[in-house]
């Protein structure tokens, strides 16, 4: 029989299926593989005289990636959830066809085999992996929008059950081999890919004439799921608590997680033909909702563009920087320092003086400490690690630096004095970033003596848990620069977007119009707690008051004093916005500073807790002001895509994917929506531009649609 996307053969009374789509270099469950599985179930029913064991392989790196979703992308949002459940449940039957011959079968993870991958590698009854720790297994589905359709609710529920499967199939957790083998969803490790064949012939071969072994342990007469079935009384007790605990996490925003759920519980109720059928029915259900496919079309497609350097300039050989330098060892220098040294980059953290240099290197102490104490590092690990930290107020230790950046205090001369400083220091062809937020690279790059090798490099606070990081490239900074640093980005196990130089660049832009949004409502007498609440109810992770306290009211007001001079230099005049002024206000005439002050617009508890200050109350809410909770949300959300729609208008952004991506990770933009892009997309083109329309009559021009905006908004429309 021929086959596209595997091969089969028979060697020495075992069948051998080799996984290897010649037309991709992931094996996936494209439509030609899916003929093939059909073709393989009849052929091996036909032959199962001829061979004792079946062993499943991939002849690519990984052993299998998952499911098409371009293919599902295609699909017609009506027609989709028809056609999938089709695909699925026949899919699912050749499976239950193979796994149930009578013929022990092993399977080889020779890499990762994550979503459809591993559903297929649970068909064997026998899962063999390589024991590398950089190997991932699981299923993922639940974070892209989707849920495990392909038998991973079934089978991991009854191998692990209802509350042990729960965090690998609701919070989509990934596993190692290690961890997989201390679960008992892998049953052997092997040292090498090498040695997966023949393991598995061995295994084959100790249990002929064992029965059992060609089963899986819910087939057998004795089995009896992990923790009980839902009719268990303490199984039952807790299933009322599980919805709402779910809904708390996902304010309800997120169908994937609840289907998942609800398709575990009623499938450990039946039987095992059943509980399959219940977990396709969700799946398929879930292919109608929007959210689902604004998730797939970010998290997958806009994520693999991102890993796969879309936005990374071509022609440029890979690097890494062997030394990197970071100039002010505060909040931000500090966590620059521990992300490198935590990749392994030897680092130089300078300040003004030892002291100061030395407690920014205590912040990476601080940080392994906790991780000793839980178990995660090392006490050997977490020497070397701090090892590659040099703490200094020397200028002369950056000498021989691949990579210098200055996190010091946004402000021009500053920033202009260090550069001139430190940058001689560089190693030959090496190159100096700064990490501002919302100055312009090119002003900035006016410091420098080399401005095509001056780069901006935006990192987030807290820098060792914010995934994101904003390239900015200035008037003068050449491609070989911008590549370098999103290489470097990539090392440090981040995820960079590439956005073009203006003032606060795409993020900061962008979520100081989300902020200011917020600000502007509580001046025209919104009270404080709806726009917080709204806020939540949305879908972000906190309201636009509270952020602008975390990141103090201060620092805004500083941005908008040197906004101001900027402007005057220029000879212009800047007009400051309602929500501006407000912050400008609480700072200034207030003296509400924000969280790090002492307070801003909520007051702070020596127990940690905080509560809106009072006296919001009395100088802002008005009685007489109608407002509607849909509106609120709709100001907070339609404002930050507005902006993100003008930055591809303007070139700031050049790609869907790193508006997407650096909305969600930059600025907390609601997951579920996709990214501020994908919001457009996913209301329709046209009604957004009505619903804009409406806001901006109501409350201003920031709403408002340009010619250009909207050109920019079809240009960049995804199509599959």
């Amino acid at each position: 029989m021929s086959y596209k996307t595997l091969r089969y053969a028979i060697e020495d009374g075992i069948a051998v299926v080799t996984f290897d789509d010649p037309a991709a270099p992931v094996n996936t469950m494209s439509e030609a593989w899916q003929a093939d599985l059909t073709a393989l179930a009849t052929q091996l029913s036909a032959e199962r005289d001829q061979f004792r064991g079946i062993v499943l392989a991939s002849a690519k790196s990984t052993f299998f990636a998952g499911a098409d979703l371009k293919g599902v992308m295609r699909m017609d949002a009506v027609e989709a959830p028809r056609r999938f459940f089709a695909e699925v449940e026949g899919m699912k039957r050749h499976f239950r066809t193979i796994e149930t011959l009578g013929k022990p079968i092993a399977t080889c993870l020779n890499g990762a085999a994550l979503g459809g991958g591993w559903e297929l590698g649970l068909v064997g009854h026998y899962r063999i992996a390589v024991d590398d720790a950089k190997i991932r297994l699981g299923l993922p589905e639940v974070s892209i929008g989707l849920l495990p359709g392909g038998g991973g609710i079934t089978k991991m529920t009854r191998l692990l059950g209802l509350t042990g499967a729960q965090p690998y199939l609701v919070e989509s957790k990934l596993f190692g081999p290690q961890e997989a083998l201390q679960l008992g969803v892998v049953h052997e490790l092997v040292a090498s890919a090498d040695a997966l064949l023949p393991a598995a012939r061995a295994w084959i071969d100790s249990v002929q004439g064992q029965p059992e072994a060609a089963q899986h342990p819910w087939e057998r007469k004795d089995y009896r799921m992990p923790g009980g079935t839902p009719d268990n009384p303490k199984v039952a007790a807790m299933l009322p608590v599980a919805p709402a605990m779910l809904k708390a996490r996902t304010r309800g925003l997120y169908p994937a997680p609840a289907a998942t759920l609800s398709a575990m519980v009623e499938g450990a109720q039946v039987d095992f033909d059943t509980a399959m059928r219940i977990e396709s029915r969700y799946l398929a259900g879930l292919l109608a909702s929007p959210v689902t496919r604004a998730m797939i079309n970010t998290f997958f497609f806009n994520m693999n563009a991102i890993k796969s350097g879309q936005s990374r300039p071509g022609g440029v050989p890979k690097w890494r920087p062997r030394k990197v330098g970071v100039l002010g060892a505060g909040m931000m220098g500090a966590g620059i320092a521990y992300a490198q040294a935590s990749r392994g980059m030897a680092t130089v953290l300078k300040d003004v003086s030892a002291d100061k240099a030395a407690h920014g290197k205590a912040y990476s102490e601080k940080l392994t400490s906790a991780r000793v104490a839980k178990g995660r590092m090392g006490a050997v690990e977490q020497a070397e690690l701090l090892g590659r930290i040099t703490p200094t107020a020397n200028v002369a230790d950056l000498n021989g630096c691949d990579l210098i950046i200055e996190a010091v205090f946004e402000q021009r001369d500053l920033k202009a004095q260090v550069t001139r400083e430190a940058e001689p220091m560089l190693a030959p062809g090496g190159i100096f970033a700064s990490n501002t937020s919302t100055l312009p690279i090119s002003g900035l790059a006016q410091a420098s003596a080399r401005p095509a090798q001056f780069v901006g490099i935006h990192f987030f606070s807290p820098v060792d848990k914010m995934q994101l990081v904003e390239i900015i490239r200035g008037q003068q900074t050449d491609d070989e620069t911008v590549a370098r640093a999103y290489d470097y980005v990539l090392a440090l196990g981040k995820l960079p977007i590439v956005v073009n130089d203006s003032r606060g660049f795409y993020t900061s832009r962008t979520f100081g119009a989300y902020v200011m949004e917020g600000a502007a409502m509580l001046g025209e007498g919104i009270p404080a707690a709806v726009i917080e609440n709204a806020a939540v109810q949305a879908g972000l992770p906190v309201g636009p008051l509270a952020v602008l306290d975390e990141t103090a009211l201060s620092l805004s007001v500083h941005v908008l004093d040197q906004t101001r001079a900027d402007f005057v230099a220029e000879g212009k005049t800047y007009g400051a916005t309602p929500g501006e002024l407000l912050v400008e206000r609480m700072v200034k005439a207030l003296k509400r500073p924000g969280r790090a002050g002492g307070g801003g617009f909520y007051d702070y508890g020596a127990d940690g807790k905080k509560h809106l200050w009072p006296e919001l109350k009395t100088l802002f809410e008005r009685a007489d002001v109608p407002w509607t909770a849909k509106d609120v949300q709709d100001r907070l959300l339609y404002r930050q895509s507005v902006e993100t729609a003008r930055c591809l208008a303007e070139g700031v952004l050049t790609s869907v994917h790193d508006a997407n991506i650096g909305s969600i990770f930059g600025i907390g933009f609601p997951g579920w929506t996709g990214g501020a892009m994908q919001f457009i997309y996913g209301q329709g083109v046209e009604e957004f531009d009505k619903r804009c329309a409406a806001l901006a009559a109501r409350y201003g021009a920031g709403f408002a649609l340009s010619d250009e905006v909207r050109a920019a908004i079809q240009k960049f429309r995804p199509a599959y």
